[in-house]
């Protein structure tokens, strides 16, 4: 991971095609990303950027556009060089999705007869007009010479498993899967990279990882957040297929997944796919028994009031769209079998908070007993991925005095020092894409998966419209939850 180096300068692209560039995804997330690396020059001097929008703008208008995005970003004055050097790189093309001649003005732009002729497409654009792009990038032969461009497709990849398919289908009419990048920015995380090194690195952690020491594994991915204006997108999309089909089962993969026997892209994903191949088939009977679904309403978050889902902008008074999804999975395999793995993830919880908890099984002897010890909590291994990324171990120590009490004290396995910053998930995998490493990105097998273990939940779902669980905005969610436990014991960890 990583990617290739800078020196197969054949393989790098010169043009970095960016179709909904007036966006929200741009804005926050791709413009900054591409600076960051800029700043960290880790962009060929020969890479152009077009942007492309609707705007009826020049290019000086989307410089503009570009500078106050960046604003924030430029806090000392050897920036404002860097951030002249960024935006000479860009064109701004206006262009309508639909409309072919859009293509054909790009095709001239790219100017394929050029020395370098490799192009990425970065499709920051809604999922419904993706087949209307990737068909109009083909009539405009951008699709040409097969294997050489890139193009860049967020999620979600479908709205279902037969949607992803045709979808796929569609993709590879005109791009090898080589060319075709499925971005889940969660796979960028530090964290989430750190944590194969945690596994697999470290002979005191691997021995551990199986259903002889682990009780259960919690992946949390919480947001305080509404919908933000996005209703015309959630209200069909809903929490399970928005996070918990991609975000969550690609973290799930990360955390089961036996070691690949090289860090190469098709090896990893070879061994993600086994973990999503499995994983127990949920039967429609025992769908009640393995997930949850809920919608908030009106509370309070960080002493703030806001409104119910359903009364949000554009949203129908009677919604049902759930806004929290939780759901219990089991891995059918050596290392995993009978150890639940518990996912959720929901909108105007307390707080922005993604977290993969791992508790261990209590000790198999009662040594303790008769003292105060007798009842004793077992360890954790937390990985927090967001808003900071860190990792601990929870251990118990004795205190200090003549009684057997105990403190449990947190072990720091970050890997971050007090002086370094990561990038952000978002510059690793842009340069990933620029570089040609597909390895932290998805093979269609792993949404295909992803989508036939979800697709029992989601037919169940979608047939039963009449009773929808609710939860108070800024709490944890439901306490239907907490039913897919397989014991008293256990609780949803909210906390590090």
């Amino acid at each position: 991971m990583g990617g290739a180096k800078m020196d197969q300068s054949q393989n790098l692209p010169c043009s970095f095609v960016i179709f909904g560039a007036t966006g929200d995804l741009a804005a926050h997330k791709l413009l900054p990303a591409l600076f960051d690396l800029e700043h960290a020059g880790r962009l060929a001097d020969n890479l152009s950027i077009i942007a492309i929008s609707r705007r009826e703008w020049t290019t000086d208008d989307w410089l503009e556009y570009v500078r106050s995005i960046l604003k924030n970003k430029l806090d000392q004055p050897s920036c404002q060089a860097l951030l002249e050097r960024f935006l000479a790189r860009f064109r701004y093309l206006r262009g309508d999705l639909k409309e072919v001649d859009s293509y054909h003005a790009l095709a001239a732009d790219i100017a394929p007869g050029s020395a370098c002729s490799r192009t990425v497409f970065y499709l920051a654009i809604r999922p419904a007009d993706f087949v209307t792009v990737i068909k109009n990038l083909k009539v405009a032969g951008l699709n040409e010479p097969r294997g050489m461009n890139r193009v860049v497709i967020e999620k979600p990849f479908g709205e279902d498993l037969e949607s992803a398919q045709v979808l796929n289908r569609v993709l590879h009419q005109y791009f090898d899967e080589e060319q075709i990048y499925r971005i889940d920015h969660f796979l960028g995380k530090e964290t989430v990279q750190n944590l194969l090194v945690f596994r697999f690195a470290n002979t005191i952690i691997e021995p551990l990882w199986n259903r002889n020491f682990i009780d259960h594994v919690q992946i949390t991915v919480a947001e305080s957040i509404g919908i933000e204006k996005r209703a015309g997108y959630y209200d069909r999309a809903g929490a399970l297929r928005d996070m918990l089909q991609n975000h969550l089962m690609q973290l799930l993969t990360v955390v089961a997944m036996e070691p690949p026997p090289a860090l190469e892209a098709d090896a990893l994903r070879d061994e993600k796919v086994k973990v999503l191949r499995s994983i127990r088939p949920i039967a429609k009977r025992a769908v009640h028994a393995h997930a949850v679904r809920a919608q908030y309403t009106h509370g309070n978050i960080d002493g703030q009031s806001v409104v119910g889902y359903q009364q949000e902008e554009n949203v129908e008074s009677d919604s049902i769209t759930e806004t929290f999804a939780a759901a219990k999975f089991y891995i059918d395999n050596w290392r995993w079998r009978g150890v639940p793995f518990y996912l959720r993830t929901g909108k105007r919880m307390p707080r922005r908070h993604s977290m993969i908890a791992i508790r261990f099984k209590h000790p198999p002897q009662q040594l303790f007993r008769e003292t105060p010890l007798e009842s004793i909590d077992p360890n954790w291994v937390l990985l927090s991925i967001q808003p900071e990324e860190s990792m601990h171990m929870e251990i118990h120590v004795k205190q200090p005095g003549l009684d057997m009490n105990t403190r449990v004290i947190q072990m720091n396995a970050s890997f971050l020092r007090t002086d370094e910053q990561t990038l952000g998930a978002y510059e690793t995998l842009l340069l990933d894409v620029i570089e040609g490493d597909r390895s932290l990105f998805i093979r269609f097998d792993e949404a295909e998966w992803a989508w036939r273990v979800i697709d029992p939940i989601l037919k169940f779902w979608t047939v039963e419209r009449e009773y929808i669980a609710t939860y108070p905005a800024g709490s944890w969610g439901p306490a239907e939850a907490n039913r897919l436990f397989d014991s008293d014991d256990q609780v949803w960890r909210n906390e590090l």
